[in-house]
């Protein structure tokens, strides 16, 4: 039983992909979904016995696994601080191609993950605060927005982020890891910010005439591709 969890935990990914999908982040989602994945058959490759399902090396898979779980709260910290669209793709592969080297040198380390997250929270919590004075107010503006989106999920980050540095042990991994699974993909859901005001629902979904392009632009493009 507690092995099913640890591998069906990861399901709950299903809800920030969504999400995603929905306000056109597709970037985000494709993360999320590798995340899913990846965890999913590694913990299920990672079991005693004989009844293990190893799709890949497992050298591989828990490789993968890490990097997904990383990159899924780099993307999700950028994508909270509502970068120019050239600088947050610039940054998401950076932090990316870091991810891939520190988890080489050492898999377990906890700074590994935690280092280049904190870099994407102080990159964050700059743009806010910019933001605040830029505009005068409080950002982001609404108060729901903080009491039921934000607070709930920074609140199940730092849960997650407890979990996974200090509470962890060899006998309690299979129940404290697949909370550790539904903390992260929960508040990647909770935290995602909401799509543009001229953003249309699904709009990447959307059939388009020019098939050199996945979304509609934010403005018409000046040429037409022949």
């Amino acid at each position: 039983m507690a092995t099913l969890l640890l591998t069906l935990s990861n399901l709950m990914f299903l809800a920030p992909i969504a999400l995603s999908v929905y306000r056109c982040l597709l970037v985000e989602a494709s993360v999320y979904a590798y995340t899913m994945f990846f965890s999913t058959f590694y913990h299920a490759c990672d079991q005693p016995g004989e009844a293990v399902l190893c799709i890949l090396n497992y050298d591989t898979l828990q490789y993968c696994d890490f990097l997904g779980s990383g990159v899924a709260i780099w993307v999700t910290i950028l994508c909270m601080a509502r970068l120019k669209a050239a600088l947050k793709y610039v940054l998401l592969l950076l932090g990316t191609l870091v991810f891939a080297m520190s988890l080489q040198l050492d898999r377990r380390g906890a700074w590994n993950m935690m280092g280049p997250c904190l870099f994407a929270f102080v990159v964050m919590i700059s743009m806010w605060v910019y933001r605040c004075g830029h505009r005068r107010h409080c950002y982001p503006t609404s108060w729901q927005r903080w009491v039921f989106y934000l607070l709930p999920g920074i609140s199940m980050a730092a849960v997650a982020i407890a979990i996974y540095t200090s509470m962890m042990t060899s006998d309690n991994y299979y129940y404290t890891h697949s909370i550790w699974h539904m903390l992260l993909a929960g508040s990647a859901a909770f935290l995602l910010p909401p799509r543009d005001k001229h953003t249309e629902p699904w709009s990447c979904s959307q059939k388009l005439t020019c098939h050199y392009q996945i979304c509609k632009n934010h403005r018409e493009e000046l040429y037409t591709v022949t």
